[in-house]
């Protein structure tokens, strides 16, 4: 029998927000489904998917309660919930099957993804007047020293080291061969900060019996007190608001000078943050030249990795690079909420400014219908007004005309459906015989005029001629880049970007259904 993989999905709301879904229940239909998915909400960023089940929330599984229970449920959770959720076809496929979903044969993934393998774990401990709170044992027969009398709440629990777990490395030194006198020397010597390099049982025991040496390289940071920050920003005319300078007597490239409400600020940087990263490519070792250039060579966006002084000297202690916590980070996993909202558009990376002036506009998409018909799916909620474009066929008449997923249908043979029903929508393009003309926009381009209160119509088009709109190709040019550049400083300075539409949007639903908002 075949095993089900839910998803935990985390959603955290602004205040007087919603989770951004509709939780409903189906005539003819099992389980608690996900409707009505807002565009750039909380829950369509974090991955969930329309007709997605939830099973439990907050750890509580819910499959079995009633409609009203869950959404009590939900409600009382606060600003935050945690949901394990299944896609559509896994459920019925699960419960054909008479599979007890309750009791789940195999982990679950985390945000869609599944969770990372087992890794050696990096600690940092910082002394209180009470010492660290642990000590180390050896065992018989058995190489290595082991952690013991780990005391709850101290320094060494709440840095993540537990009993029996076996030290490998002591601020960035391999103790494995070190006899129990040598390494309590070195603690006894070390400063008031120690970075381990721990290994549980059942980690050890994996690494053992794939052959494969365990070094900080493979280790998970997520118990390190101090993390680096990814800084997203988009250029304006002005630049980023910062400068990049080399500082005397210190290694690396250093954040200084920070423009008051610049997109610099705002983004988080710090004076004195150390740069590690521009675009993901670490810059140690590249002279200040280099480190402008490659920033330059990011065009109107970039992201800086950085670090602030305790954070540097947490990560040099145990002789790790802070790109490990960007390597440990999946760069498939869908944004945060928050993160989501500095982004220049829902989904999609920025773009420089003449690419972006280029992008908004909507586009008009003439096609003729084959054997195989459009190509395309218009999704949307019966009696409820908003189509898009979903499940575009490569290659397939919509596609060559131009059409994406996602866009969203204004006009049909040039009629306005902004305010037409699904089925409305459905029964003209039924009627438009072979051949069919839509206006459509993607995501970011509808939302940048409907916030404007600009009414999307041919004319935002120019003179763009049928082909040219039918042949749409995104820019791959952008505007030469203008720096200043003063003997070791860079200065640059940026716009804000805007915050992504959240536009309603789902596939069809049953006729009869109860649906609540959340």
């Amino acid at each position: 029998m075949a095993t089900y993989r839910p998803r935990v999905i985390s959603l955290t709301k602004r205040a007087g927000h919603s989770f951004g879904f509709y939780l409903r229940v189906e005539h003819g239909e099992e389980g608690h489904l996900i409707r009505c998915l807002e565009m750039g909400g909380p829950a369509e960023l974090a991955g969930m998917k329309d007709g997605d089940r939830i099973l439990r929330v907050n750890g509580t599984f819910v499959d079995g309660m009633s409609h009203s229970e869950v959404v009590d449920t939900v409600r009382n959770s606060g600003a935050t919930v945690t949901f394990h959720i299944l896609d559509e076809a896994s459920y019925k496929q699960a419960k054909t099957q008479g599979v007890n979903l309750s009791n789940p044969q195999s982990a679950p993934v985390v945000n869609g993804m599944a969770k990372h393998t087992l890794k050696p774990k990096l600690c940092y401990l910082v002394k209180s007047s009470s010492g660290y709170g642990f000590s180390l044992r050896s065992v018989k027969g058995t190489p290595g020293l082991f952690m013991t009398e780990v005391i709850p709440g101290a320094v060494a629990h709440r840095a993540g080291v537990k009993v029996s777990d076996r030290l490998l490395e002591l601020n960035g030194e391999n103790v494995e061969d070190s006899t129990h006198d040598q390494v309590v020397d070195k603690l006894r010597q070390a400063s008031g900060s120690i970075m381990f390099l721990l290994v549980d049982e059942e980690t050890d025991e994996y690494y053992k019996n794939k052959r494969i040496k365990i070094g900080a390289w493979l280790a998970t940071t997520k118990y390190l007190p101090h993390q680096p920050r990814n800084i997203e920003m988009i250029k304006g005319s002005d630049g980023y608001g910062f400068l990049l300078k080399e500082e005397p007597n210190q290694t690396g490239h250093f954040i200084r000078d920070i423009d008051r409400g610049s997109p610099a600020e705002r983004a988080g940087m710090k004076d004195m943050d150390r740069l590690v990263a521009v675009d993901g490519k670490e810059v140690d070792g590249l002279s200040h030249e280099q480190v402008v250039d490659r920033i330059k060579k990011s065009g109107n966006h970039c992201c800086l990795l950085v670090v602030d002084k305790e954070t540097d000297q947490m990560y040099k202690l145990g002789k790790v690079s802070p790109m490990l916590f960007c390597e440990e980070m999946d760069s498939s996993s869908p944004p945060s909420y928050t993160e989501a909202v500095n982004l220049p558009a829902p989904g999609r990376p920025s773009t420089p400014a003449q690419e972006r002036t280029e992008l908004l506009k909507p586009k008009l998409c003439k096609m003729e219908k084959t054997s195989a018909g459009y190509g395309f799916h218009l999704n949307g909620i019966q009696g409820i007004c908003g189509q898009y474009i979903k499940d575009v066929v490569t290659g397939g008449a919509a596609d060559r005309a131009g059409l994406e997923d996602d866009d969203i249908v204004v006009e049909v043979n040039g009629v306005n459906v902004e305010r037409s029903s699904h089925e409305e929508v459905v029964e003209m393009i039924r009627n438009s015989g072979s051949s069919l003309e839509m206006l459509v926009a993607r995501k970011s381009v509808y939302s940048h005029f409907t916030d404007k209160g600009v009414t999307i119509t041919r004319q935002l088009l120019g003179e763009t001629s049928y082909a040219q709109v039918h042949s749409e190709e995104r820019p791959e040019t952008s505007k030469e880049e203008r720096h200043e550049e003063e003997t070791h400083e860079e200065q640059a300075r940026p716009e804000t970007p805007t915050e992504p539409a959240r536009e309603r949007t789902s596939s069809s639903s049953s006729e009869e259904s109860i649906d609540e908002r959340l």
